[in-house]
């Protein structure tokens, strides 16, 4: 079977939209399974929706990359968009068009053409998602560098050869997963030209001309199909080989911090994309956390002690799902400083992410560290349900306790992997957390469900505060506990509803 090029991709007879030349007006860091179910599918849809008419020139951030692979095909992919829309199931194929090549700056010729983008009159955009570590200041690095390890050293070179050229500003779309990515990104460049002591004048252009945009994404991209029977089907059903197969759930998110002239430069509303830009990201972030990692986090822990491994089982169950509606619509949402309609609509989402029918997401992968993403994640909706309306939220103080009952679950050892527990069907199951959590678990395995509640709700380590000073919170969390430990988790949660 002939590989996938837009030769053989009209042999095959795809009838999908597809753009074979225009100009490169996207210089992207990072060729993996995520920017290529993400931005270049956006970039993609706004080529045939928008007119965008441009094609995204990929960088692969480290010396062992995907270009040879991508320039093989001629930057051309199959991308799987599946899982559950308004309780339908989905499965959407596209042949994505919007890369042009992928360099490799690791090299004197992929290093050579990456700055021969920079000086582009085309050259519109830089995005970037070099992981959560991809953004770091490296002194090690210096301007002469073929190229800099660092991606913000990389971004500087670039920008640096840009303004030597005279060419325009450019918009920096920044997708990494930490708070504040465009600013941390435009600090770490401020630093490579103060360490290199660089022109003032290119210093005026990238703090004045050129926009660094902190966004949010958001979108689960399993990547590529492990099983070869399916991959197998699929390439029968396409009429060619694709190494580049990617898969992404439906729904998908891109929340871009910046001014309104951006609003109007992007082409993704004009495409009917999900992509607001706005003034501030910092809501919408808290949205994702209190919402779709807080509703993981607060119902997954007991749903694992009443017998279920996988989200899609556990959300088909009514009282599983009924508790998770009702704390995400009655007691975190009240919370938030959004519309409630956006609120809701992103709510509703998540049902339909969590049922997605091509996704089997353990519980046990959910559950590592949830010490710090009960924190994180469902305390603040707590707290700030408490002070909003003086009584406690009964389905997140649930959740508190579901989360200490299966850290304590019928303790049998503490080993290198991690605190080994037995639910009540038996299974033994293996908690992962920080070391001294563990330990304290492990340290307290002898306790009264009264004496473990009352260490655990003390212990300002884990929750920075003494949560025993809440009014009731303790009293209702040794009655959880119980109810739980005696009833069942299932039946914890029915008694919220």
């Amino acid at each position: 079977m002939k590989q996938l090029s837009y030769k053989t991709l009209k042999e095959s007879g795809y009838t999908g939209y597809v753009l074979e030349s225009a100009p490169e007006k996207v210089l992207q860091f990072g060729e993996g399974n995520f920017l290529r179910a993400f931005t270049n599918y956006w970039f993609d849809v706004s080529n045939e929706k928008a007119g965008f008419n441009g094609k995204c020139v990929l960088v692969q951030p480290i010396a062992a990359g995907l270009a040879d692979l991508i320039n093989a095909q001629e930057g051309l992919y199959t991308l799987y968009l599946r899982g559950s829309e308004n309780g339908q199931r989905v499965d959407r194929k596209r042949v994505i068009s919007s890369v042009s090549r992928c360099l490799n700056p690791y090299t004197e010729e992929g290093f050579a053409a990456m700055m021969q983008v920079a000086e582009s009159d085309d050259l519109q955009y830089v995005v970037s998602n070099t992981t959560e570590a991809g953004i770091v200041y490296d002194p090690a690095c210096g301007p002469d560098d073929v190229p800099c390890s660092s991606f913000p050293g990389k971004l500087t070179q670039v920008l640096y050869r840009r303004w030597k050229a005279g060419k325009g500003r450019l918009v920096i779309l920044s997708c990494e997963l930490i708070d504040n990515n465009g600013k941390e990104l435009l600090r770490c460049v401020n630093s490579y030209i103060d360490q290199w002591q660089l022109e003032e004048g290119f210093k005026a252009y990238v703090n004045n001309d050129c926009l660094f945009c902190s966004t949010l994404v958001d979108r689960i991209v399993p990547g590529r199909i492990r099983d070869e029977k399916e991959v197998a089907r699929l390439e029968a059903e396409n009429g060619y080989h694709d190494v580049l197969i990617d898969v992404g759930e439906v729904f998908g998110v891109w929340n871009i911090e910046g001014p309104e002239w951006l609003d109007k430069q992007l082409p993704f509303r004009a495409a009917g994309l999900n992509c607001p830009v706005v003034p501030d990201v910092t809501p919408y972030k808290k949205r994702k956390v209190r919402i779709l990692n807080g509703a993981h986090t607060g119902f997954v822990l007991g749903a694992y002690l009443a017998g279920f491994n996988i989200v899609r089982d556990a959300v088909q169950n009514d009282t599983v799902l009924n508790f998770m509606n009702k704390m995400l619509y009655d007691e975190v949402i009240p919370t938030l400083p959004l519309d409630r309609d956006d609120l809701m609509n992103f709510a509703a989402a998540v049902q339909d992410r969590f049922n997605n029918p091509f996704v089997n997401h353990e519980l046990m992968s959910i559950s590592l560290n949830s010490t710090s993403k009960w924190r994180a994640r469902n305390l603040p909706s707590f707290t700030e349900y408490v002070n909003l309306t003086g009584k406690l939220p009964a389905c997140l103080a649930m959740s508190f306790a579901a989360y200490i009952a299966f850290y304590s679950n019928d303790i049998q050892a503490l080993t290198d992997k991690g605190l080994v527990c037995r639910r009540p069907n038996g299974d033994e199951y293996t908690v992962s957390d920080d070391r001294w959590a563990l330990e304290f678990y492990w340290a307290h395995r002898a306790d009264k469900a009264e004496e473990l509640v009352h260490a655990v709700m003390t212990n300002k380590d884990m929750w920075g505060e003494d949560l025993t000073q809440i009014p009731g919170f303790e009293k209702q969390t040794v009655l959880n506990l119980n109810k739980i430990r005696s009833e069942g988790a299932l039946a914890a949660y029915q008694s919220c509803l």
